[in-house]
């Protein structure tokens, strides 16, 4: 999740094979903030509107491939399923750090799991979707129960 990293195995001279998946932000956390009530705040790369004020205007033009081939990466662009299949391929016979740029929609949803993550929600809002979900969360966590507990004279309670 840091361009540190590319430049520190690029240094090293570590090989690492990565794919950079384009969401035009953090669409997995958008979605986690979405289920939470907070309708995905702060997870696009997106310009303040003038009109609105708010982070809803365009796109921003972030171009995560560039980035990575400025800290020295190989960077393999892909638009289709056959193209990612040979760009790992490609990666993989590399013998220098090399990343697969692949654009994807921001909205698709992830697979989903039957776990619940405790991620707190806040207690006061204007907002009736994260006033609901602050319901839904104590809740959830009144059914929480700890998968590990103290020591009890040497032995697990």
């Amino acid at each position: 999740m840091m361009a540190s990293e590319i430049v520190t195995a690029v240094s090293e001279g570590i090989k690492l094979n990565l794919v950079i998946v384009q969401n035009h932000g953090f669409a997995s956390i958008g979605a986690l903030s979405e289920s939470v009530g907070s309708q995905r705040f702060g997870t696009s790369y997106r310009y303040r509107n003038p009109d609105t004020g708010l982070l809803d205007g365009q796109m921003l033009p972030v171009d995560l491939a560039a980035n990575a081939e400025s800290l020295g990466a190989d960077v393999i662009r892909v638009r289709t399923i056959e193209e990612f299949r040979e760009a790992i391929a490609r990666s993989r016979a590399s013998e220098r750090t090399t990343a697969i740029h692949i654009e994807t929609d921001p909205l698709a949803p992830a697979p989903d799991s039957e776990n619940w993550w405790d991620v707190p929600v806040a207690e006061v809002s204007q907002l009736d979707s994260t006033t609901a979900a602050r319901k839904t969360y104590e809740a959830h966590k009144s059914e929480q129960r700890p998968l590990l507990g103290p020591s009890l004279g040497g032995t697990p309670a």
